[in-house]
């Protein structure tokens, strides 16, 4: 019989343990569930299981921060299935998976596997997306309200707020800080390991149009914001068109590296995971790294 070790992030938004117990039934074989106490813990889970070698396949129900800290322990030897128990859950949606929970374990039950490349910034992984500047700066901004009295984080409707707060507070504008080596300077940047980069509720934000799991990574760097540009470039990422061509914005397609030197530190996230300021980033490609249960 298979062997399964389900990993819970008890505290994510969606999860609960009624919601644990369905997802055990739906999954094949016999399930193991270990939930996570601490910062970190889906990592030394995740590596001392793959390291075992005593399990078929890897879960994890949580929100987008469970997810990075398993690609962060896995070694590439065993498929991982991403069970969405976030708010927004970016990178099971962008695997093909629904957004309910239960449903998405009745589809990766099924044993279907893509192999995928992953990002790394400064020897962190993240599956979907990282950036330097002003969304960094909108996930810093969200932890920094904590949690609700029942450990779940904010919701979309925070996120918003934040966002509108954060640009009245740049009034809009956003002058060139940091230099990407051999391409230029830029006001920010965005690093995409697929299409869509995130979701504002059901919306699909497709700020690297070109990117793909299968592929190296997409950089997406205005070189200036100002106040008139920002409706032009939210009309970017909802289509998907125009920042491939756009005079004022740098795009780099299927990239295995790239060095990005701040003027000074900036903000840095991965997956929407808060990393600290950084004076100097090391983006790279970790090309076929994975198998992912779709």
């Amino acid at each position: 019989m298979a062997r399964g070790l389900l990993i819970v992030n008890p505290y994510a938004s969606r999860v609960t343990m009624e919601r644990v117990a369905e997802i055990c039934v739906a999954l094949p074989g016999d399930v193991e569930v270990r939930l996570t106490e601490r910062r970190g813990h889906a990592t030394d889970i995740a590596r001392e299981a793959t390291t075992g070698g005593d399990i078929d396949a890897l879960y994890m129900f949580s929100g987008d921060g469970g997810f990075n800290e398993v690609l962060n322990g896995v070694d590439g030897t065993i498929p991982v299935g991403f069970l969405p128990g976030g708010n927004t859950s970016v990178l099971s949606r962008a695997l093909g998976l629904p957004r309910d929970p239960l449903r998405a374990a009745h589809q990766i039950a099924a044993g279907k596997t893509q192999r995928i490349s992953v990002g790394k910034v400064n020897g962190r992984r993240f599956g979907f997306s990282a950036g330097i500047g002003f969304d960094a700066e909108l996930v810093r901004a969200v932890d920094a309200l904590g949690r609700r009295v029942d450990g779940k984080r904010a919701g979309d409707i925070a996120f918003c707020w934040i966002t509108a707060r954060t640009l009245a507070k740049h009034r809009g504008r956003y002058d060139p800080m940091l230099e990407l080596e051999g391409h230029g300077r830029a006001a920010l940047v965005l690093v995409a390991n697929c299409n869509p980069y995130s979701y504002a509720g059901p919306i699909p934000l497709k700020i690297a149009p070109e990117a793909e799991f299968g592929l190296g990574l997409d950089i997406v760097a205005p070189t200036q914001v100002g106040p008139l540009d920002i409706a032009r470039l939210m009309r970017y990422m909802v289509r998907g068109k125009g920042q491939r061509n756009a005079s004022d914005v740098i795009y780099l397609h299927d990239c295995d590296r790239l060095v990005v030197r701040c003027d000074s530190p900036q903000p840095l996230h991965v997956d929407g995971e808060d990393l600290g300021d950084v004076g100097e980033a090391v983006f790279e490609a970790e090309r076929n790294a994975i198998s992912v249960l779709v």
